[in-house]
């Protein structure tokens, strides 16, 4: 039977892809001497935010998610990000592979929020591996399962992951609102001569502002 060990080794941005995206390069060994044929490969990517310390300007963004600090021992849960399935070629003893993550910048979604909240530093991720071992032995077709216990751990820049946002989006956020809240922003900005959404937004929170004084 085959025996895999998971390496994440790297990642680089994908600035061609069609939505935001970076390649984390998985290394897979292959420790019994057997050849591989193909993997029909699973992976699930989890954030893990208790693995890295964060400023006080970064705890104050993550608030929505986290709560106060004094809470953040019971709060700090993993934070599911991505779901994916690539075939991996056959190879003895050794091989990599690149595995493209695409990604939402909706802020609406929490692994973005959590990103988004982060200056600089590294982004702890963990990854989880299930599937489909394809080899042969006599002749004959031999199917194994990738045993749900194989995993690894990955420490992305966060420089890498805005890199990715910006090379579709400079300098941009985003965020979903429902039709009806639309349509009553876009009468505020008519009624008030605005020429772009930035202006919109900052001329309510100016609005906010003055009514609070």
């Amino acid at each position: 039977m085959a025996e895999l060990v998971f390496d994440c080794v790297g990642a680089r941005v994908d600035p061609y892809a069609v939505v935001p995206s970076f390649d984390l390069t998985l290394r897979i060994s292959e420790t019994s001497g057997e050849k591989v044929d193909a993997i029909a490969l699973r992976s699930q990517i989890r954030i893990e935010p208790f693995r890295r310390l964060y400023s006080d300007s970064e705890a104050e963004r993550l608030h929505d998610l986290f709560g106060e600090r004094i809470r953040w021992s019971d709060t700090l849960k993993p934070l599911q990000f991505s779901t994916l399935s690539t075939m991996v070629p056959g190879f003895t003893g050794s091989t990599e592979v690149d595995l493209p993550v695409p990604f939402t910048y909706d802020l609406q979604i929490a692994s973005t929020r959590y990103f988004s909240s982060l200056d600089d530093g590294e982004i702890p991720l963990l990854l989880l591996f299930s599937g489909t071992i394809f080899g042969s032995a006599d002749g004959r077709l031999r199917v194994q399962q990738v045993p749900w216990s194989k995993e690894t751990t990955f420490r992305l820049p966060v420089g890498q992951w805005r890199e990715a946002v910006d090379a579709h989006f400079p300098d941009t956020a985003w965020i979903t609102m429902s039709r009806q809240t639309l349509d009553e922003l876009g009468r505020f900005k008519s009624r008030n001569a605005l020429t772009t959404w930035d202006a919109t937004m900052l001329a309510l929170l100016a609005q906010a502002g003055q009514e609070e004084s």
